[in-house]
């Protein structure tokens, strides 16, 4: 950023020549070297890619809370019904169990 130009002058007519070259020149002598950013160019692709993967990471999380939003409702709903659900119904819901006891109790395997 750039300093606004003095308008050395202006201070010439309220205060003297003399003091203000005196001034303008210990102004001009003073050099500020510019920035150079080395920094910048080396980190800016990992903080890139760190970028990238956190995106990533972002949408699996939000995928899983859906999921998991999901199963919840489904544990509220059938924490409801337990108490008045017959067997039938939860076979209803959960047919791979339904079929696993039927397989066992055709096979005369009781768990023991």
């Amino acid at each position: 950023m750039e300093s606004e130009p003095i308008d050395w002058e202006y201070y010439r007519k309220g205060i003297g020549s003399r003091l203000v070259d005196m001034y303008k020149e210990a102004y001009e002598s003073i050099s500020v070297p510019k920035y150079v950013d080395k920094v910048t160019p080396e980190y800016k692709p990992k903080f890139d890619a760190l970028l990238v993967e956190l995106k990533e990471a972002e949408e699996k999380s939000f995928k899983e809370s859906e999921r998991l939003e999901k199963e919840i409702a489904e544990v509220q709903e059938l924490k409801k019904k337990l108490s008045t659900m017959t067997a039938n119904e939860y076979f209803e819901k959960h047919p791979e169990l339904k079929k696993k006891f039927d397989d066992e109790i055709r096979n005369d395997y009781w768990g023991y």
